[in-house]
């Protein structure tokens, strides 16, 4: 074996409906990293790459827009919503938020944040939700309230509107709150509406983004997008503080700029969105699969019998997200094909059978 010899541990073809995390790089982002190899550029993001960075968020977000590219979502939400607080103030979230349920803590643990949630029935907030937690101005005892943090595409499936998401800006923004968007999938939400990022985001008011590039084909990177510089301070100095300032940043940057100067981010977020269509449509009519939720993006959410669950999982990787009845959750990401799906929806059937 030579020293220059790869060692392939898994098969390529292999593909699962577990998260979007489990796909691979697009090939027109390995490209672009390629092409930033060689040579000496300044680390810690004073290259050229950084900096062009910053036309490209602008041209979607808006002139404001100023981008820190982190590591992952998680730090961009916890950088983000420091940012935006102060250490005796509090975040109100939907209870199925991504901050609530899969961050260990992070929040709370790193960032020193407090988190209000609300339950909601299809994962999004509203100004009527949003009031369960809005109280309490001015009284000592109570943390007090300073940010709304909404997700889109949410943790259930759904997508808000640009008219739901300018709402929830205006009610925020008439109590003296900020709004934050974990867009570790906007991709995906923009694509299903057919509207740019900027109208679920800058047009609508949203003061603080967590852009995502990891679900949507980028090796690893997620930005905090400051839309409105008044909202957030210390970006700079949190990001190093929370061990997200990437030395060696061209490559994370450089990641960014192939999936957004062009459409790469859209034709790779329609892709998946239409898988989860089309794996919707394809389980519908099983007898003995009940989908419950709306499938408005590239997640699926089914009810089916525990003991078919458990053998399907033996032949495709995806998670169980409420034992308890029986729900779970299927994922399709930029590199599904309709192969995939129909794989997956025919396994389902024999298991069913």
């Amino acid at each position: 074996m030579g020293p220059h010899a790869v060692i392939v541990r898994h098969d390529p073809a292999l593909k699962a409906f577990a998260s979007d995390n489990y796909a691979g790089v697009h090939p027109e982002i390995l490209a672009a990293i390629a092409e930033a190899n060689g040579g000496h550029q300044i680390a810690y993001g004073e290259d050229v790459y950084t900096e062009a960075l910053q036309d490209v968020f602008r041209r979607h977000f808006g002139e404001r827009a100023h981008a820190w590219p982190v590591f992952n979502g998680t730090a961009a939400n916890v950088v983000s919503l420091r940012a935006m607080t102060a250490p005796w103030e509090a975040v109100i979230c939907a209870e199925t938020a991504h901050i609530h349920t899969d961050e260990g803590g992070a929040p709370e643990v790193a960032g020193g944040i407090k988190l209000l949630t609300v339950p909601t029935p299809d994962g999004k907030l509203t100004p009527e939700l949003i009031d369960r937690q809005a109280w309490g101005f001015g009284d000592v005892h109570r943390p007090q309230p300073r940010v709304v943090s909404i997700s889109n595409t949410t943790e259930l499936g759904t997508v808000y509107t640009p008219d739901e998401v300018a709402a929830i800006c205006a009610h925020a923004h008439g109590l003296g709150l900020r709004v934050h968007l974990d867009g570790s999938r906007l991709t995906n939400a923009a694509a299903a509406l057919d509207v740019p990022m900027r109208a679920l985001t800058t047009d609508a008011g949203v003061d603080v983004l967590s852009f995502g590039g990891t679900k949507i084909g980028m090796l690893y990177g997620e930005a905090v997008v400051v839309l409105d510089p008044e909202a957030a301070t210390g970006v700079d100095y949190l990001r190093k503080t929370f061990m997200q300032l990437s030395s060696k940043m061209r490559f994370v940057s450089a990641q960014f700029e192939a999936l957004l100067s062009g459409d790469l981010w859209l034709r790779n977020a329609r892709q998946a969105n239409a898988m989860g269509r089309r794996l919707a449509e394809a389980v519908r009519g099983l007898p003995g699969v009940e989908v419950p939720r709306p499938v408005q993006a590239n997640a699926v959410f089914a009810i089916l019998p525990g003991e078919v669950t458990e053998r399907l999982q033996k032949r495709f990787r995806f998670y169980v997200w409420n034992a308890a009845t029986g729900e779970v959750r299927w994922m399709c990401a930029f590199d599904t094909t309709e192969e995939d799906v129909d794989a997956f929806a025919a396994a389902l059937a024999e298991e069913l059978a």
